[in-house]
């Protein structure tokens, strides 16, 4: 059982903790401090009695680190669905994302019947130039099995400092029998932004907003102007399906760059003092050529700032289906050598919407057509938006939960011919529809649905 002494140290530590906050508290509202003070030193004795139960009676001999992470993690998930706790590792990994390069291989990967199967490998990498491909099949690392291992348990593996070499052991369909490729890792650079010409349209697809992206997004526009030519090209598809979102600067810095004037996101934290408002810097990178933004149920937090910026402006068409509803602000504080997740702020289109549990509900709805094997999964599955997260953050202007709708389909076909989507996109920006048009069609069918269902009621009645 734990000593006194002992139990008393990590009780002392824990009102660190929040004396240290309570010195923040203004001497005027001092005696309501005191008061909020001692009910939390009650509880924190409470947190002490059952940390000592545990320590001394579990089953098995915990690990005091993995009791105080739960710990917190368990205080942070409480609060919301994206406020957590991130242990060195988990840190690490968040900093390699953000920043959009690693030391590594250059390969997309998953995981397929215990083994790591390779999606494709990224262009100009180490991992291409040794003629990795894709469906390869990785089995050893440096000789050691994979089986067992989780995907970012490999993953983490795979990558290390640049120069240094990695054997890989590799199945491949057509070969008879597994082959050893020697490869030295270097710097790869995560491209969050891919693009094409679609004859006359540029054709982006942003996949995450990192340090990489808006630099990345200008390095297309100037290349597919090239390619197309300035007479010929007749506007933009900037495609953020699927695009789970990432850093706020990135998500105001590529708004910046179709925008020539007015507000960009609100951010509005606790106190009014914390409001912050981010403002459109004159130059439009694309010289007011017509734009439209593609988002459905995976578009969420960074990728709705965008697409909410450039809709409230009318800089852009939206098509697509409901936005996830993701909005709120995350902030990272560095802790040791993890670092804390907190949600700090709630972020609001120029207009002044809070999109937050609601989602960005697109100009003109286009669903994208399931392929028969996946209808049934999706009708059981369902969609999934932030206002099914269980302890999301209620959007301020709704009363009744009812009024909160968020998240659709997140399908997406790999094939372009068979993308709706898109489809619709082009035939607007080559003008063979007109949004003016399809947005009549969508309020009449609306209308002519009201009046069906109306009738359905009247007849039961």
């Amino acid at each position: 059982m734990m000593r006194k002494s002992e139990y008393a140290v990590w009780t002392l530590l824990l009102l660190a903790v929040i004396g240290a906050g309570s010195a923040m508290v203004s001497v005027a509202k001092s005696e309501s401090a005191s008061a909020a003070n001692s009910e939390i030193y009650q509880q924190l004795d409470l947190f002490g009695e059952v940390l000592e139960r545990v320590r001394a009676d579990y089953v098995e001999k915990p690990e005091d680190k993995e009791l105080i992470e739960s710990a917190i993690n368990g205080m942070l998930t409480g609060l919301d669905p994206h406020s957590s706790y991130l242990n060195p590792e988990h840190f690490r990994d968040m900093q390699v994302q953000t920043r959009g390069e690693f030391g590594g291989l250059g390969i997309e990967v998953t995981m397929e019947n215990g083994v790591v199967k390779v999606v494709s490998p990224i262009d100009d990498t180490p991992a291409e130039r040794a003629g990795i491909l894709a469906n390869d099949l990785i089995t050893h690392l440096d000789g050691k099995e994979i089986q067992g291992l989780t995907l970012q348990e490999a993953v983490e593996k795979m990558r290390g400092p640049v120069n240094s070499p990695i054997e890989l052991t590799v199945i491949r369909e057509g070969e008879d029998a597994p082959f050893k490729v020697k490869i030295t890792r270097d710097i790869i650079h995560i491209n969050p932004v891919k693009y094409s010409a679609e004859d006359d349209v540029g054709y982006i697809r942003i996949t995450t907003f990192n340090e990489q992206t808006t630099p990345n997004l200008q390095k297309a526009v100037k290349d597919l102007e090239e390619e197309i030519g300035p007479d010929k090209l007749k506007g933009w598809v900037i495609d953020l399906r699927n695009n789970p979102g990432g850093l706020l600067d990135q998500a105001i810095s590529v708004s910046d760059s179709f925008l020539n004037k007015g507000a960009i996101v609100l951010t509005r934290g606790r106190n009014q003092e914390e409001s912050q408002r981010s403002n459109a810097r004159d130059g439009d990178i694309v010289d007011g050529k017509p734009i439209i933004v593609l988002i459905n149920g995976g578009s969420a937090s960074a990728s709705e700032i965008v697409a909410g910026a450039l809709q409230d402006h009318k800089r852009a068409t939206t098509i697509g289906t409901r936005s996830f509803g993701k909005g709120s602000v995350q902030t990272i504080i560095p802790l040791g050598d993890g670092a804390l997740r907190l949600t700090t702020a709630r972020y609001y289109t120029p207009s002044g919407r809070s999109i937050q549990a609601k989602g960005i509900e697109p100009d003109l709805v286009v669903e994208e057509e399931l392929p028969d094997d996946l209808k049934k999964k999706a009708e059981a599955a369902g969609t999934r938006g932030e206002a099914d997260l269980r302890g999301h953050l209620r959007n301020e202007g709704d009363e009744e939960a009812d009024d909160e709708a968020s998240g659709s389909s997140a399908y997406v076909p790999k094939d372009k011919s068979k993308d709706t989507q898109l489809i619709y996109a082009l035939d607007i920006l080559r003008g063979k529809k007109t949004v003016e048009a399809e947005l009549k069609k969508q309020a009449d069918a609306k209308q002519a649905k009201a009046k069906q269902a109306q009738a359905k009621s009247t007849e039961a009645e």
